[in-house]
């Protein structure tokens, strides 16, 4: 009986471990990628050609000098679903003050159409398939998270990003920053 007993406690003590070693690991992976960063360059974004749901091709470019939201997301994203409606307030609150939403689907036009009338998105929702996910990777996204946000500067450079949701409190301070800094 007591051989029993030694081994109950060296399962329990063996999956304390495993969990400590785990709970190391996720600190430092995040660590290493919180200090990398993403580059400060929009540029391979910028440069970015994608179709709208409509199959009409779309250039990010064509949003040069304002301050730019970019939000990687998919219909079946629910964090995705839950951040969105606090993007359509913002895009209305601050369009006429030079800003612009522009969502990156990682789904089917269809899909993205239905979201976008049950939402009554304002902003253009792009379809970027698989693919989309690897250029977030290049954008700081290190582990393809959805959702991620990549908020660019009116000069074209990478003010912030954000893997997982962006709160409506810290989008409106990271906004009226970037928008009263006209340059």
């Amino acid at each position: 009986m007591s051989a029993h007993i030694k081994l109950g406690r060296y399962k329990s003590t063996a999956k304390w471990a495993a969990l400590a070693g785990s709970a190391l690991l996720a600190l430092a992976a995040g660590l290493y990628f919180g200090l990398e960063g993403p580059q400060n360059s929009a540029a391979p974004l910028m440069g970015l050609t994608l179709p709208d749901v409509d199959g009409k091709d779309q250039r990010l470019d064509q949003w040069k000098g304002k301050v730019l939201v970019v939000n990687f997301w998919a219909t079946w994203c629910e964090p995705c679903r839950k951040e969105m409606p606090e993007f359509v307030k913002a895009q209305a609150r601050f369009s006429g003050k030079g800003l612009q939403f522009v969502g990156i689907a990682i789904d089917q036009p269809d899909k993205i159409r239905q979201f976008a009338r049950e939402l009554n998105l304002n902003y253009p929702s792009l379809v970027g398939g698989y693919g989309a996910l690897e250029l977030s990777k290049g954008l700081g996204n290190r582990v393809m998270a959805l959702p991620f946000t990549v908020i660019v500067n009116r000069n074209g450079e990478i003010a912030y990003t954000q893997m997982g949701p962006l709160n409506s409190v810290k989008l409106d301070l990271i906004l009226t920053e970037l928008i009263s800094n006209a340059t």
